[in-house]
């Protein structure tokens, strides 16, 4: 553990698996008090008790759904009354549902934009206004390579982070004069994680079916497919992005703010 986060204070929303479970735990070994933040209340728990037990570090669960805001005002409320401020605030939360745009179902499009669009909204109205009160505070949005460029049969997902960015871009304006940066993460695919993986509902599955990647007869011709797009020829990893946020977390990055950063093996550069 370095002391980048000593007496510092993180929010991780979507924080209870995967990707959110992994920053919560970067951020606790760099010395970060943190606060997660997931509609799975058993799982929210469960991760804070591991990354306690791991790391030593002080860390609180708060359930709560992030598209409702009494559920993110207590989240901000809670931390506060816990840890006594807000330093880092990790918008991770998101969910993904791959169909083609002619046959995609409404409401789980619908539900998307809630999810990605609308909870990152109300995330970042709250981060803002206790880091506008503080003076102070980074917030650091995931977001994603299809934040920058169109994807088939996944127009739902990109269309909430096309706006994700939009929204990034007009609160690094206005909380630029209280000393607030804001930025955004875009990662590129990460292949060994549940997100892909999961046999019943992971990506892999979603794109076979979905017909995403034409001539792919099995699940791993899928994932080949997605390996041989990369230049450096290897999937994004949990590591990748837990260091490009501690550096925008970090006052080496004070200059920065407004920006979406790819990290994406060379897949997206723009």
């Amino acid at each position: 553990m370095t002391d980048a986060g000593k007496d510092k204070v993180a929010i991780v929303t979507g924080g209870a698996q995967g990707l959110g479970a992994a920053l919560t735990e970067r951020l606790a070994r760099e010395g970060y008090a943190v606060s997660v933040f997931d509609l799975k209340s058993d799982a929210v728990q469960a991760t804070v008790a591991d990354v306690a037990k791991k790391t030593g570090q002080s860390t609180l669960a708060v359930a709560g759904d992030v598209t409702k805001e009494a559920d993110v005002e207590r989240l901000f409320a809670e931390t506060v009354q816990e840890f006594g401020r807000v330093d880092l605030v990790v918008a991770n939360a998101a969910i993904l549902i791959a169909e083609p745009i002619d046959t995609a179902d409404a409401e789980k499009w619908r539900a998307v934009m809630n999810v990605n669009l609308f909870g990152q909204f109300l995330t970042l109205k709250h981060a803002c206004r206790q880091m506008k009160e503080q003076r102070s505070g980074a917030i650091i949005q995931i977001n994603s390579k299809s934040g920058k460029k169109g994807s088939a049969a996944n127009s739902a997902y990109a269309a909430s982070k096309f706006g994700g960015i939009g929204l990034v871009q007009s609160a690094a304006l206005e909380m630029a004069p209280y000393g607030v940066r804001v930025n955004a993460v875009c990662p590129g695919n990460l292949l060994e994680s549940p997100l892909w993986t999961d046999p019943d509902q992971g990506l892999f599955v979603q794109y076979f079916k979905a017909g995403k990647v034409p001539g792919a007869q099995s699940i791993e011709d899928v994932r080949q497919h997605y390996i041989k797009q990369v230049p450096l020829q290897r999937g994004c990893t949990y590591e990748d992005i837990g260091n490009v946020v501690l550096f925008l977390a970090s006052d080496t990055a004070s200059y920065m703010t407004g920006q979406a950063i790819n990290v994406t093996g060379g897949q997206e550069m723009r």
